[in-house]
């Protein structure tokens, strides 16, 4: 498989994927409607790569656009990212994200096997175990219940794609459940640059470091951890990246449907966090304690066992790592990708 279709691969995750697949041989084609990315992260992937990968500029619910791509390219497999992805901004805006997530990929699969494109990567969640009765979690762990709609999106597509795995034996799919992804490409070119207040706490913290946010808002501090905040299981983006092209290998022995946690297997608390990043500046950042925020578990991290042994993907970023790469990004470019940083 050398051809590799990304759908939302202008965005944090898929940009990232994307550098990975181009620096290992692969050919990219990727299709984004930047709803929330910017154009320009294709500048930083070929000034990364020395490769301009083929961009249309499209939406997955779009089968006039998704017939173009694949009737011009020959398309191997195809990774999705192209999905909203804000917990917070799920409970206000639920039909949206129904609309956008679910419609989107039975749209995306319906044109794969009109195309007879079998090989698919989904981008799914850790929120698929909803608030886990022990951790670490597991592969072999219930999903459902989940807390919030971006939760249920994931895990919705999940039951679609397997029930298209037993309706259409062709497919091959791998379901990645992320942690929680955090960090920067070493080079502080591409990072995370999320549109107007992030949902996300890693790109919080460094706007708050360069000035753009008063303070950081730790959404409770009495939840059951030995400091009292969530915990959660961070992986550097650059990790992540990598493990798609695991997957990818993997897809190639036609396994059918095979689900991975992607994580390092280490629990770090809000605090840890803050605080490796304060080790990266050099000096403390403010924050003060908010109220809970709905949806959110108190802890989730996962055994690293499975992925690791069938597809040998293992985490080399610690905490620091992530840290330090994410603050290296955004101190380069305090506005993110918007315009040019002076």
């Amino acid at each position: 498989m050398k051809n590799i279709l990304v759908t939302g691969g202008t965005g944090y995750i898929g940009s990232h994927t994307v550098v990975e697949l181009i620096n290992l041989g692969y050919n990219v084609v990727i299709v984004d409607n930047l709803s929330n990315s910017k154009e320009i992260v294709l500048d930083r992937i070929e000034t990364i790569t020395n490769v301009r990968p083929k961009f249309y500029l499209g939406d997955i619910r779009d089968r006039e656009i998704l017939d173009k791509i694949f009737d011009e390219n020959k398309i191997d497999c195809v990774i999705n990212f192209a999905g909203l992805k804000a917990v917070g901004e799920s409970v206000r805006i639920p039909l949206e994200y129904y609309e956008n997530n679910i419609y989107g990929a039975v749209v995306l699969l319906e044109e794969m096997q009109k195309h007879k494109v079998y090989n698919f990567i989904f981008s799914s969640s850790a929120t698929v175990y909803g608030d886990p009765t022990s951790v670490p979690v597991d592969e072999t762990f219930p999903t459902g219940g989940t807390t919030n709609p971006y939760g249920t999106t994931k895990l919705f597509i999940e039951r679609i794609l397997m029930d298209l795995s037993k309706s259409d034996p062709n497919f091959n799919i791998a379901i990645l459940r992320y942690f929680n992804p955090i960090g920067a490409h070493p080079s502080g070119l591409m990072g995370e640059d999320p549109n107007g207040i992030p949902n996300n706490l890693a790109p919080y913290i460094t706007q708050v470091m360069v000035g753009k946010r008063e303070c950081l808002n730790i959404f409770g501090d009495d939840y059951d951890t030995p400091d009292g905040t969530c915990i959660r299981d961070y992986i550097h983006v650059c990790d992540l990246a990598y493990g798609h092209v695991c997957a990818i290998k993997k897809l190639e022995s036609k396994p059918g449907v095979v689900i991975y946690n992607l994580g390092t297997g280490k629990g770090s608390s809000v605090f840890d966090v803050l605080h490796a990043f304060e080790k990266a500046y050099g000096k403390p950042i403010p924050y003060k304690i908010a109220p809970r925020r709905e949806g959110d578990v108190t802890a989730n991290y996962t055994k690293v066992a499975k992925a690791m042994n069938e597809i040998g993907f293992i985490a080399k970023y610690n905490i620091d790592d992530m840290a330090r790469d994410a603050w290296n990004w955004q101190k380069n470019n305090p506005n993110g990708y918007e315009k040019k940083n002076d």
